[in-house]
């Protein structure tokens, strides 16, 4: 199976930076536990302190599959459109070398 690379980028709300923030570092722990996680980082723009990054790195799709259907991520879901101008952008990658 290929390892699938993940890039999902969020732009907090004006005034919500904080608390995006907060809600998404409390995904890394849970999920670097995950089976099939390889890497799972958060990063924040250093030209937009309101926009954060995830580069995650799954050994399988299955294992990607897995991993959305979490408790962790399920409960953030419902506070996306309190905390974000609107939906991450989420763009999946193969890797091929």
């Amino acid at each position: 199976m290929k390892t699938v690379t993940v890039v999902a980028t969020f732009q907090a709300k004006p005034g919500k930076e904080a608390e995006l923030k907060s809600a998404l570092t409390g995904l890394v722990a849970p999920t670097r536990k995950e089976a099939g996680c390889i890497n799972y980082d958060l990063h924040l723009s250093p030209e937009d302190p309101a926009k954060f990054m995830f580069h995650e790195n799954w050994t399988s799709q299955p294992h990607l599959d897995a991993h959305l259907q979490s408790a962790h991520l399920k409960a953030l879901r419902p506070r996306v459109d309190e905390l974000c101008v609107a939906f991450p952008e989420i763009k999946i990658w193969e890797k091929i070398a």
